[in-house]
């Protein structure tokens, strides 16, 4: 704790200045299972003998990737609260890095938890086929997270509310109509419901707040952008209760927007928000699912930009997904002005004969406008143009 070695990244940053390309650093706070980076060995060695520093499903299951939200201002790592140790890692950032700051580094991203997006890992246990089917599970049961809840469900005068999560839903694969609590009618509509997931969500909310807060006092000076990134759970969004959004700490429903606090927490901490599933549509989701994409990404740009929160977004998928080219280059294109795209990601499959003349063939159709025939140019203009992009485009990309 409190020991960082940056030599790595400096050198990055020291080559990319050189060739006069400019950097976008995200700052991650999570550990993934695919490909295998833990979290650093201090934090799993404090999580052998306290796992409730991390998220718990209802049947006792921990999530190692991260801590819980519900620990940031505990000091539970060594005397230290989760949020000093984050503030101690961006001052560190901050110093040894500030020679890049603004011309070479451009941007930052704050990690927010699991796979650095504001969210529960509601999804964490997936089916063997590796696809998001099924509704996902509350992760409300860590020692922690029980003893929030409990406060809460006192304080609103219904103290047996505060017991656990609900026990009528379904399990990480199953459809919201294996159990009631999500069904039309079911308990999501009722008091209880409300209460839940009001609380459910308010306590997701106030871990963003807290890390944008904390990117922005630190960074705010040096004239770098920051950004947060938020899921795109779009199973289930065609039913009325969206209980993948749910799950996952969205209380987004039919009857209620769930993106309207999350954009008013971005906007009051002066953060740009990055939305993935640039490259999904609605006509290559499975049936079964009730699920689409666009409409939910329809929602939450309207929502952000109504509160004035700038849009960046990403692809979902790095090995491509069916009509992605042509969904990317639909959502930036007309008046889907975003701050940035990130292209995800570089490797052995980007640069393929599969794959790379399709990604060459999006970036020269954001860059160059279809032309008339009489005003394409003739072969020997054509081989004097040069290949950089157009400095006038409306949207900035970037390979990740």
């Amino acid at each position: 704790m409190g020991k960082y070695d940056w030599s790595g990244y400096l050198a990055i940053a020291e080559m990319i200045q050189k060739v006069g390309l400019k950097l976008h650093v995200s700052l991650c706070f999570h550990g993934s299972k695919k490909p295998n980076i833990p979290l650093p060995k201090w934090i799993s060695e404090i999580g052998e003998s306290q796992p409730s520093i991390f998220f718990t499903d209802r049947s006792g299951q921990v999530y190692k990737e991260c801590l819980s939200l519900a620990v940031d201002n505990l000091p539970v790592l060594n005397g230290k609260t989760p949020v000093q140790v984050y503030q101690s890692f961006c001052e560190s950032f901050k110093s040894k890095f500030s020679p890049f700051m603004k011309s070479t580094i451009t941007g930052i991203s704050m990690g927010l938890g699991p796979d650095g997006k504001l969210r529960y890992p509601s999804h964490h246990e997936l089916p063997s086929n590796g696809k998001t089917q099924g509704v996902g599970e509350f992760q409300c049961y860590d020692q922690n997270m029980l003893s929030l809840l409990k406060q809460q469900a006192e304080s609103s005068g219904n103290p047996l509310w505060g017991l656990g999560g609900p026990h009528d839903v379904p399990t990480y694969d199953q459809s919201p109509y294996s159990n009631s609590f999500f069904k039309d009618g079911g308990s999501w509509e009722s008091s209880y419901g409300d209460f839940f997931l009001s609380w459910y969500s308010s306590q997701l909310i106030a871990h963003g707040d807290s890390l944008l807060s904390l990117a922005s006092s630190t960074f705010g000076d040096t004239g770098i952008s920051i950004y947060g990134k938020i899921p795109l759970m779009h199973s289930w969004y065609g039913t009325r209760s969206h209980p993948s959004e749910l799950t996952a700490g969205f209380y987004n429903t039919a009857n209620l927007d769930g993106y309207e606090q999350v954009a008013q927490m971005f906007a009051k901490n002066s953060c740009k928000i990055i939305l993935p599933g640039m490259d999904l549509s609605d006509a290559n989701q499975p049936n079964e699912t009730h699920s689409s994409p666009e409409l939910l990404l329809s929602q939450t740009m309207t929502t952000f930009r109504n509160h004035g929160v700038s849009i960046s977004g990403q692809n979902s998928s790095e090995l491509g997904v069916p009509g992605g080219f042509e969904q990317m280059k639909k959502n930036l294109s007309g008046d889907n002005v975003l701050d940035l795209f990130s292209y995800q990601r570089m490797g052995a499959y980007f640069f393929s004969p599969e794959h790379f003349p399709s990604f060459t063939e999006l970036v020269r159709s954001l860059n160059q406008p279809k032309l008339h025939l009489d005003d394409l140019p003739t072969e020997e203009e054509e081989g004097a143009e040069s290949a950089v992009m157009s400095q006038e485009s409306s949207v900035s990309m970037q390979a990740a």
